[in-house]
């Protein structure tokens, strides 16, 4: 998973911090890291456009990357998880919840950008060690408040729709793409779980979001939920 001059020895999580404008984030962060056995912070870059260099340079299995805000009113953005899903595509990323906006905007923004996980500014130390070691094995972290937020608009919503009664006439193979893909599995990842090729793993899921009618990853992972397909447990 890590980029050019990881050093596979260490054996630690190696965490890139790209967080701009709080310095005393950057900070309490890094003491919660390297508090850990198993992980530890190796770089901090001091913009979005040095994110690409930083990578190059030092070892990282996970981004945390800042929410900024935009010049208009309530628009956020997250240009530091483009930059790092152009400079390191198998590396992970946690998105860091700003002030501007809601919450539960942000998270579906952050999926939406290639997000493996979602750390409000309230999340305790113990959230951002889980995030980490949740996201490093391949899994959606999201943190309890946001989970809170979704389940009481999806799950407690009316299950009778449309998308609810297609599900039945997924084949099961299908069926078993959805539950990964709704957790944030790649398609290779997939792939390499049932032994098929990359392209039939993206012809499986090309054929479930047509079926539903949805159109990415934050809605299958919503209707998942509401469906009882993963529990709060699973993310």
């Amino acid at each position: 998973m890590r980029v050019s001059g990881a050093d596979p020895g260490n054996g630690k999580i190696a965490v890139q911090l790209a967080i701009f404008e709080f310095p005393m984030l950057v900070a309490g962060f890094r003491s919660i890291i390297d508090a850990e056995l198993d992980m530890e912070v190796t770089a901090t870059p001091a913009t979005p456009d040095a994110i690409p260099e930083s990578l190059s340079r030092a070892p990282a299995d996970v981004v945390i990357a800042e929410c900024q805000p935009l010049s208009a009113p309530g628009s956020t953005t997250f240009e530091a998880i483009e930059k790092v899903r152009c400079a390191a595509p198998g590396v992970r990323i946690i998105a860091l919840e700003c002030r501007s906006g809601s919450g539960s905007e942000q998270f579906s923004m952050a999926l939406k950008a290639g997000a493996d996980g979602f750390l409000t500014r309230e999340a305790d130390p113990s959230d951002l060690v889980a995030a980490l070691r949740s996201v490093t094995r391949g899994q959606t972290y999201v943190s309890p408040s946001i989970v809170t937020r979704m389940v009481n608009t999806y799950v407690l919503r009316s299950p009778d729709s449309p998308a609810e009664d297609v599900y039945a006439g997924l084949s099961e193979r299908e069926k078993e793409v959805l539950l990964l893909a709704a957790v944030g599995h790649t398609n290779r990842e997939i792939a390499k779980v049932f032994h098929l090729s990359e392209q039939t793993v993206h012809n499986y899921r090309a054929n479930i979001m047509e079926k539903l009618g949805f159109h990415d990853r934050v809605e299958l992972l919503k209707f998942a939920i509401r469906r009882g397909i993963i529990s709060v447990a699973d993310l």
